[in-house]
């Protein structure tokens, strides 16, 4: 069903990113220095359906999450939503992993064919504040770059939430918008962050050079 425009601040609207041309359209194994993010399965709905459902991982997600979360959430989810996209390659999606514990899901992080929201993560809480989402946005983002050859990325989070901005501050990107979103912690006043692939392979550059 059609909803109303809303007025924005910005350029906050963007057309759905073009893939490059044969683009990769499976999902790989990604690594980073404490973390193995592991192509997502139906079968990684039963730890998710755990993990998942709790406020402090919620409040400032959009408000399609259903809130209460069902009982089946994250299977309905997984089985009608995230692997049709990807298996149309619209979407690539991981659980996040500890190397220390791979047997067991801490979070998960996805890309995805969105106008304005290229990405989007969650992680439990006891793991949050540890630098462990940096680890696993920079290795998404470096596969939508480098990988599927997008030139440009963008990504939307409530203003409130400090974390996911610092986030995006670290990922080198930039504001360019504000608006507001409806999310399961009520309307909220929105930023858009976007970073392009020469500013990525910048940022990349310069991060190792430290």
């Amino acid at each position: 069903m059609a909803t109303p425009r809303r007025r924005e601040k910005g350029n906050a609207r963007q057309q759905r990113p073009r893939p490059r041309k044969g683009r990769a359209a499976s999902t790989p194994t990604l690594e980073t220095p404490r973390l193995l993010l592991r192509p997502l399965t139906l079968a990684d709905a039963a730890q998710a359906q755990i993990l998942f459902p709790h406020w402090e991982i919620v409040r400032y997600l959009t408000n399609d999450v259903p809130w209460p979360y069902p009982p089946d959430g994250a299977y309905r989810f997984f089985h009608d939503v995230v692997l049709p996209a990807v298996k149309r390659g619209e979407a690539w999606h991981w659980t996040i992993r500890l190397k220390t514990a791979p047997k067991k899901v801490i979070g998960g992080i996805g890309l995805m064919l969105r106008a304005e929201n290229n990405r989007g993560f969650w992680i439990v809480p006891p793991c949050q504040g540890k630098g462990l989402m940096t680890e696993a946005t920079e290795a998404v983002t470096d596969f939508w770059f480098n990988k599927l050859g997008f030139p440009l990325m963008r990504v939307q989070k409530a203003a409130a939430n400090a974390a996911s901005r610092r986030i995006s501050e670290k990922n080198g990107m930039r504001l360019v918008a504000t608006t507001e979103r409806d999310y399961v912690g009520g309307r909220l006043p929105t930023e858009i962050w976007e970073i392009t692939a020469k500013e990525w392979r910048a940022h990349r550059a310069k991060r190792q050079r430290l």
